[in-house]
């Protein structure tokens, strides 16, 4: 049996004659940057967010850096954030002069460890990027009281937990501004990239708007100095689609996730996700921890079972941070993660039978 890490045709095809129609209305009435697909898709997903505002952009990367821009972080500043997580967190910050500080994950959740935030902030720390890893929020009661303690503003890199919840509050609505990608493999994708911001502040979801186009006030009026990152029309009317079907896509990968906790169980030599009691896990990602994983992913692909690994290198091992002078050692739970993580099949089209193969191949095989 062949199991792929993402079978992205499958749910394309459960939907197909709702997505060529919002596609054809697009190209009915030529809105194809920005416009009024692209603002009824802010309008819904702010209002699935449980936030008041929501801008689109054109990615998550560029979700994250206007949500800093916009709150005039710049050269000098600092922002703490995770090294168990995508670059784009991390570029961010850099790519609005500031200087990411790092601290280490939580042990269970891989998720920043709150405990370790007050004695990382310095005078130039102006904000915290808590991240969300594999659908799993935060906790965020703690980060969110030393960032009021200490006048710190909180992004959440909520660019893998779309829908997910902590304590009845959503993804996104919690911080000063919620950041999501809406890359193809997310649990909601685009056909392409895209990505959104959310918040209840009115003033800050304006300035973003500039930002995200040449920051014009109107057309060829510029107020400040932005860029192009609009979201595309036609990205935002598939989004609109998907995001009727989120909720239900979300509970299969839940599903799928207790079949493969409840048939992975019983072995001592592999860890499966932690869900912590306070929120409700999205399993973007399904991430079990195992210590021969390389030999283990090699033996996979033999039984054509495809994984992955999120993510092999933490950022402060990357090449592209070495001057910010960390080496080995520095972040320990963050750098046992990167050398266990195997991300097994994950999305909501997958089958009992395709769990079950997997779960036991694995389980034959450690």
């Amino acid at each position: 049996m062949k199991v792929p890490l993402l079978d992205l045709k499958l749910q394309y095809e459960s939907i197909r004659d709702e997505i060529q129609d919002a596609i054809n209305q697009v190209i009915e009435v030529t809105a194809f940057a920005g416009g009024p697909f692209v603002s009824r898709f802010e309008e819904e997903f702010a209002k699935f967010c449980n936030c008041d505002y929501a801008i689109g952009v054109g990615s998550g990367t560029e979700a994250i850096w206007l949500s800093l821009l916009a709150r005039g972080i710049g050269a000098g500043d600092e922002v703490i954030t995770v090294p168990t997580t995508f670059i784009a967190t991390a570029e961010a910050i850099s790519y609005c002069g500031a200087t990411p500080v790092f601290i280490d994950v939580n042990a269970d959740t891989y998720n920043m460890n709150p405990e370790l935030i007050e004695a990382a902030i310095t005078p130039r720390t102006r904000a915290i990027i808590p991240v969300h890893l594999f659908g799993q929020m935060a906790d965020m009661d703690l980060i969110m009281a030393l960032a009021r303690k200490h006048n710190l503003l909180v992004i959440e890199d909520a660019c893998q937990a779309h829908g997910s919840e902590y304590k009845g509050g959503k993804a996104g609505s919690i911080g000063d501004a919620g950041a999501f990608s809406f890359y193809p493999g997310k649990n909601l994708g685009a056909y392409g990239e895209a990505g959104a911001i959310v918040t209840n502040d009115e003033e800050q979801a304006s300035k973003i708007k500039m930002f995200r186009d040449h920051g014009q006030v109107k057309k060829y009026y510029h107020g400040i100095i932005g860029w192009n990152a609009r979201m595309d029309g036609i990205q935002g009317a598939i989004l609109s689609v998907k995001l009727r079907h989120l909720e239900s896509w979300n509970d299969a990968r839940r599903k799928n996730a207790h079949i493969y906790n409840e048939l992975l169980s019983k072995s001592d030599d592999l860890a499966t996700p932690y869900e912590a009691d306070y929120g409700r896990h999205i399993y973007h990602i399904y991430a079990v921890r195992v210590k021969t994983r390389d030999a283990l992913i090699s033996k996979l692909l033999e039984n054509e079972i495809h994984c992955g690994i999120h993510y092999p290198v933490p950022l402060h091992l990357q090449e592209a941070y070495n001057y910010l002078g960390f080496g080995k050692g520095s972040y320990p739970v963050s750098e046992k993660c990167s050398e266990e993580f195997v991300s097994l099949p994950m999305y909501p089209e997958l089958t009992e039978a395709q769990i079950e193969y997997v779960a036991h191949t694995v389980n034959a095989l450690i």
